[in-house]
């Protein structure tokens, strides 16, 4: 069954909105590792050391990344059995009613709960966003709209940067942040209410009478696709690991030694990161449009290594080379994820990919979870140290230099299948 192509209206309609729900997604993100040391600091109280600060930081990352990892299976899964727009909304919904829930925690142990919860909304996002996007425009501009997608959740993070340089995030306020987190419930009831479905997967639930299609999540597991599958995992984990595991540990690095200069030192540090990861999620789609799939997420592997580790061992808060580096380390590592928004829709049939896109991004977000939390282990053994336990962590892009040689080249694969 032929699907019928959106008008340009439509089109824009559906990018402007996956461009906000990637974009609050993005801003979701950047809470913790912008006020986690404050929280930690205002709900413990006395008990506060700076070791225990960022071992709570590493659960409270975990611990979103664990909710994502559930939201972007169960919630891609729901994608393309209701639609991509509707499994938007609700994920939309889920995500903002629990961080605004998040003004009111009273205990460490409450924000952790939350935070799961708030990550089943952040991770049910990315693959509905990403499949509708894909869905609703032509090939010739899904680069073009890959690289958008990408930079929607580092303008949340930026966004967020610039709002706490401007009401400086403190043990004694902070709360502020997560109203501001609970606003997006309102776009997620105008997806659910007025944004059109994907034409594609309208095409693909056929005729009255066709035969009930598979379960998607059962398919992915199985011949022909479980290779596919189990490829696509290992290339969404790899950027996800190092962006949470690696390079995160700059944030409470920075506040931890730049707060005796300025109050604002961390909030101007993740501004700077996420300038360079707007620009580099942009052009990462641009990059593996020009030089294939697999030989640009090479070069990307290559750079983040180089560049994470760099910034945890050749420069320090407050030195003038920071940064830049910084700025750098942001661009060059989010080219990933103008490439993944571009990549993982191509692996799969009509049929599973919301599904697929989910799986293969979120299950990085297991394997991110228990990342952080090992690099928090590995924190608290080296006595506390920021600049160790990012260097180590940094060989996580490393294993991308190999791995990506097992993937297909898809350079040329039309998504009308």
């Amino acid at each position: 069954m032929s699907s019928t192509p959106l008008s340009p209206r439509a089109r824009y309609a559906v990018l402007a909105a996956a461009f906000g729900a990637l974009l609050f997604d993005g801003l979701e993100l950047g809470l913790m590792p912008l006020v986690s040391l404050s929280v930690s600091k205002s709900l413990l109280g006395a008990a506060y050391t700076p070791m225990l600060g960022g071992d709570w930081f590493a659960r409270f990352t975990a611990a979103l990344m664990a909710g994502a990892a559930v939201g972007g299976i169960v919630l891609g899964s729901l994608g393309d059995r209701i639609g991509r727009a509707r499994a938007m909304g609700v994920s939309i919904l889920f995500y903002s009613i629990f961080a605004g829930l998040g003004a009111w925690v009273t205990t460490q142990e409450q924000m952790l709960a939350l935070r799961f919860v708030v990550g089943l909304g952040v991770g049910g996002v990315w693959p509905n966003a990403v499949a509708l996007v894909a869905e609703s425009w032509p090939d010739r501009s899904r680069p073009v709209v890959a690289g958008l997608m990408g930079a929607a959740i580092n303008s949340g993070i930026l966004l967020l940067s610039q709002i706490a340089q401007l009401y400086p995030v403190t043990p004694d306020s902070w709360r502020w942040l997560f109203y501001i987190a609970g606003a997006p419930a309102v776009l997620g009831v105008g997806v659910l209410l007025f944004l059109p479905e994907s034409p594609t997967w309208l095409a693909s639930r056929g005729k009255a009478g066709d035969p009930k299609p598979p379960a998607p999540l059962r398919e992915l597991f199985r011949p022909p696709l479980l290779r596919i599958t189990l490829v696509g995992i290992m290339l969404g984990s790899i950027p996800l690991v190092g962006a949470w595991a690696a390079s995160k540990w700059m944030i409470p690095w920075a506040d931890e030694i730049g707060r005796v200069v300025r109050s604002d030192y961390k909030a101007v540090t993740q501004g700077w990161w996420a300038a360079g990861a707007i620009l580099g999620s942009l052009i990462g789609a641009q990059i593996a449009a020009l030089l294939g799939r697999r030989a640009s997420y090479f070069l990307i592997s290559v750079g983040s290594f180089g560049l994470t580790w760099s910034m945890f061992q050749l420069t320090a808060p407050l030195q003038s080379t920071f940064l830049p580096i910084v700025f750098a380390q942001g661009l060059v590592a989010t080219l990933f994820f103008g490439w993944l928004p571009l990549y993982l829709p191509e692996l799969f049939p009509t049929a599973v990919r919301a599904t697929g896109s989910g799986v293969s991004y979120n299950v990085g977000r297991f394997a991110t979870a228990v990342g952080v939390l090992a690099a928090g282990a590995v924190f608290t053994s080296l006595g506390g140290s920021y600049a160790r336990v990012g260097a180590a962590a940094s060989f996580i892009y490393a294993i991308g230099i190999l791995v990506i040689w097992l993937a297909p080249e898809t350079k040329r694969q039309s998504l009308a299948k």
